[in-house]
């Protein structure tokens, strides 16, 4: 069921909602219509209060666990009150100025989204958590550096300027000046392509008699297409910035659970 807009709300309803999420953010447990009722609650009767739960949870925004318990927040309920939370604190000229300053500086993706989550955690005083997608890196360019023999590395830089070292083994009885043409053909025919497209475009010209490449050539090059993207699709990047803002004078009182999400970050 899609959730209507916060500000579509009662006032009455948007307030007890924020007292049940927030209660329920507190102590993990669900809140009932006794606690919201009680000190530093709403100034309405039990029955009332029951009320507007039963509205709320009819709009798919709160849930009953059993039929005597209290209620608590629902997954669109949550995304509700986070939305709606990023409505009312929207960000200073400034602030968001000093986002966009950080976001056009020229790297890597993850330079970016870690600059930016420090900076928002900054300025939101929370901890910031950013999942990177995953992706496959356009290949800019590759260079095949001999280390001694037998060995050399792979130094392949992507289009939004990551950069991969790998060291390859190399087959034995290599012919001087292998890993120079290896380098050239990927670098000039390759560039601007997944190494997954490159591979495939380089069996391709294989196939088709279109590679002057000679045959250990061959084989340093799908050596070197295969450094980057056997681990493409499987890299997790996680982000996480300002867990100090966590420990606040209020997490004193509650050691263990800060300890507890402390270890999960």
């Amino acid at each position: 069921m899609p959730t209507q807009p916060i500000t579509e709300l009662t006032t009455r309803a948007r307030e007890i909602f924020r007292l049940v999420v927030e209660g329920y953010l507190a102590t993990g447990t669900p809140v009932g219509s006794k606690a919201l009722a009680g000190p530093g609650g709403v100034n309405l009767s039990s029955a009332s209060i029951r009320s507007v739960l039963a509205d709320l949870e009819v709009l798919g925004l709160l849930a009953a666990p059993h039929t005597s318990a209290g209620r608590l927040p629902t997954d669109a309920g949550l995304r509700l009150f986070v939305d709606g939370i990023m409505q009312v604190a929207e960000p200073t000229q400034e602030e968001r100025m000093a986002i966009e300053s950080r976001l056009s500086a020229p790297g890597p993706i993850e330079a970016a989204l870690e600059a930016t989550s420090l900076l928002l955690s900054s300025l939101t005083a929370s901890a910031g958590v950013v999942m990177v997608p995953k992706r496959e890196p356009r290949l800019r360019q590759l260079q095949l550096v001999p280390l001694s023999p037998g060995r050399a590395l792979a130094v392949l830089v992507g289009e939004d300027g990551v950069v991969e070292n790998r060291v390859l083994e190399l087959p034995p009885s290599l012919p001087p000046g292998a890993l120079e043409e290896a380098s050239n053909y990927i670098s000039a025919r390759l560039a601007g392509r997944t190494l997954a497209e490159a591979a495939r475009a380089m069996r391709a010209d294989i196939a088709s008699g279109q590679s002057a490449l000679d045959a250990a050539s061959r084989d340093l090059v799908e050596r070197g297409l295969a450094v980057w993207s056997a681990d493409s699709l499987q890299r997790r990047v996680l982000i996480v910035r300002g867990q100090a803002n966590l420990l606040d004078e209020a997490a004193l009182s509650d050691l263990e659970r800060v300890r507890s999400l402390l270890d999960d970050l």
